[in-house]
């Protein structure tokens, strides 16, 4: 059974503050406030919530003072409250003429607005429902002194209360990540385009698109009063022109998104969908701008937040969105260690040649963020991150990930990173960090081809950091690139991977190469090799692969720290000179105290192994 209590517990979660002193004021609940304070005076003249009371009557309701949810204050602006109702359940959000203070939500927080708004700017935030999934949220805002309140139609979710300051100042609200919301939102928006009929190959565009157009403040202003499909339509239209257009993107590729948006407002769905109804195209804009895009833009985020929403968002899909499209999102957390492996700094120039929706980059700009000052970080949008994308609709989702950042968008090259035009234009720009995570199974390029052209394209001494297929370590395949890559660059390190890093994505087991690029592999040269199959992550359902224990902080530290001191653990690390003949795994250096296996260890052992070499299709060497 649905509990009001259940409701105020979901509201203060969702909005991270507790009952009481807050880092921005205070939280007071069921209206305990000083009598004698300018606040409690307020409550006391409203009085209880009478059952029926027109928006425009100020008589005394009830006996005693009023008892709203909570009432939030502000330390920095001691003139603006926020002012919360809650009701168990969504039947009882708001009334026709929010005439029932009593019995609904919106009526009974703009009963107590109306009183507040004699000596405050009230923020009044009415609640219903119990959870996420099932409840209602109503914004208004109702100036000091002002007749009217105004329905903030854009803030349909829970925020942290200082997001409310800066909406109402105009700046942009920032949400921390959570891969909860972005599920959330990915199931809904996905539910919503497979009944719209948008097919695979727009949606990418669609959602990136409305991202795009985001970024145009006009547009951002008013695409909540449009009332047409064909108003909406063509600022929509506008703004994604004007915003790509500053950015350098070539016509074509502007033309192409242009054209997507048109076919989606001629789909009969959009036609017939009232632009204040669930599933509207305005209903789609809304849900990015206060969802996704505010998590994109939190300063501290290293997160690849709208490829973590796409890659969410196509298992939801209908059909084969995901193979059609064959976006397969880098861990972040594995995004994150390869970064530190390669040592990126605010003064690193790092490319992705095979960029997918901008993972590494996005991951990469935050470290060198954070340790940059304001004219540096300027340079690093301008002349710190490059990318190449191959694929023309996840291309579209770099390009805004990239404007949303604020970053390099005029950096993410639209072909093949084989496109010698592309390369050469890169080799030209002093890359010296190259992360790639490469398409794998092509027909046409292994992996180890996509390592060789990223390493072609870094200054000499760059670094490069690739995670490939196991089987390019172990001799069997690419031996001719094997070969070619130890005559012109230099092998520091390879660490196998857990074999399930990707589930459930790919299966292939993966392995982390690290390359110096340009400096031939010295003969008796030590390559360190990782055994770093433990991660710490477990299977949960259904969030997949999750830090459920807390370890992976600790586990990175030990892995880089033996990594960079060129340690040898027993278990976990070993240095050995190889050739390009040899094989480049931990597991076929490290050495294993026998004394601790039992029969049952050697059985299992022998297993795995089989299957290992049946599924990577190796054959023992003839004498």
């Amino acid at each position: 059974m649905a509990n009001e209590k259940y409701s105020e517990s979901f509201v203060l979660s969702e909005m991270d503050c507790c009952l009481g002193k807050n880092g921005f004021g205070q939280v007071l609940p069921q209206g305990d406030t000083p009598k004698h304070s300018t606040i409690g005076q307020l409550l006391q003249e409203a009085g209880g919530k009478p059952t029926v009371c027109t928006l425009e009557d100020y008589e005394q309701g009830g006996k005693g003072k009023a008892r709203p949810e909570f009432i939030i204050t502000f330390d920095n602006d001691p003139d603006t409250i926020i002012v919360v109702e809650c009701k168990k359940t969504a039947k009882w959000h708001c009334s026709e003429k929010f005439d029932h203070p009593k019995a609904y939500a919106v009526d009974g927080v703009l009963y107590y607005a109306k009183f507040l708004k004699k000596k405050y700017n009230v923020i009044a935030l009415a609640v219903s429902g119990e959870r996420k999934g099932n409840a209602k949220v109503s914004t208004f805002y109702w100036r000091r002194g002002a007749d009217q309140p105004e329905s903030l139609t854009r803030l349909n979710i829970l925020l942290e209360p200082e997001n409310y300051q800066k909406y109402l100042r105009g700046e942009q609200i920032t949400i921390a990540y959570s891969i909860e919301e972005i599920r959330n939102t990915a199931v809904m928006m996905s539910d919503m385009l497979r009944v719209a009929k948008v097919t695979a190959n727009d949606k990418p565009i669609f959602i990136a698109g409305i991202l795009i157009a985001l970024q145009n403040k006009e547009f951002e202003k008013e695409y909540i009063s449009a009332t047409s499909l064909h108003s909406l339509t063509r600022r929509l239209h506008d703004a994604i022109n004007d915003v790509l257009s500053d950015a350098d993107i070539k016509d074509d590729r502007i033309k192409n998104i242009l054209n997507t948006f048109e076919n989606v407002a001629s789909l009969d769905h959009f036609k017939t969908t009232s632009m204040d109804e669930d599933g509207s195209l305005r209903w789609f804009i809304n849900e990015l701008d206060m969802k996704i895009k505010p998590m994109m833009a939190h300063s501290d985020s290293s997160v690849d937040a709208l490829g973590e929403f796409y890659s969410e968002f196509i298992k939801f899909s209908n059909g084969d969105d995901g193979k059609a499209l064959g976006i397969v999102l880098t861990p972040q957390h594995l995004t994150d260690f390869m970064a530190d492996v390669a040592g990126v700094n605010k003064n690193s120039r790092v490319v992705d040649i095979c960029a997918g929706s901008g993972s590494f980059l996005v991951t990469a700009m935050s470290k060198m963020f954070k340790e940059a000052n304001p004219d540096e970080i300027k340079e690093i949008r301008r002349n710190g991150l490059f990318g190449i994308e191959a694929d023309p609709h996840i291309y579209t989702l770099c390009i805004a990930n990239m404007i949303v950042r604020r970053d390099g968008k005029s950096n993410i090259f639209y072909g093949s990173c084989f496109n010698e035009k592309i390369a050469d234009s890169l080799r030209k720009e002093h890359i010296d960090i190259g992360l790639i995570n490469p398409p794998y199974s092509q027909l046409d390029h292994n992996e180890l081809q996509f390592v060789e052209q990223l390493l072609s394209i870094l200054s000499t001494r760059g670094v490069a950091v690739a995670v490939v297929p196991v089987n390019c370590a172990l001799g069997n395949t690419c031996k001719e690139e094997r070969e070619r890559l130890f005559k012109n660059h230099t092998l520091e390190a390879v660490f196998s991977m857990p074999p399930e890093l990707f589930n459930p994505a790919a299966s292939v087991p993966p392995c982390v190469m690290v390359w110096t690029a340009h400096v031939p592999h010295p003969q008796g040269h030590k390559t360190f090799f990782g055994y770093y199959r433990d991660d710490g992550f477990v299977k949960r359902k259904p969030l997949g692969r999750i830090d459920a224990f807390d370890r992976w902080k600790d586990i990175k530290s030990e892995w880089l720290d033996l990594y960079r001191s060129k340690t040898e653990k027993p278990g976990l690390s070993v240095m050995r000179a190889v050739s390009h003949k040899d094989e480049w795994v931990a597991e076929a250096y490290m050495e294993t105290d026998y004394s601790q296996l039992t029969e049952a260890d050697f059985e299992r052992k022998m297993k795995e192994y089989i299957a290992f070499k049946l599924l990577n299709n190796v054959t023992d060497a003839k004498a």
